[in-house]
């Protein structure tokens, strides 16, 4: 998947996530998109940058991705 497109998927979770939730829907775009983000060839702060958020979440980002491997989603 392109990173254009990913960043696209990150937005929306990120602007449409519940009060308070912000964080959790970061991790969870991580998890699900664990494999992509690692096709992709650009970092997570790279796509937090394109989708418009804080390049910090580019570390939370990283948390989802490195639990993707251990949950799943329901």
């Amino acid at each position: 998947m392109e990173p254009e497109l990913l960043a696209d998927k990150l937005k929306e979770m990120y602007f449409n996530s519940d009060e308070g939730e912000t964080a959790v829907s970061i991790h969870l775009f991580g998890i699900k998109y664990a494999a992509e983000i690692m096709e992709c060839g650009a970092s997570p702060k790279q796509l937090a940058k394109l989708a418009g958020v804080p390049e910090t979440y580019g570390t939370e980002i990283n948390k989802g991705r490195n639990l993707a491997k251990y949950v799943k989603l329901k």
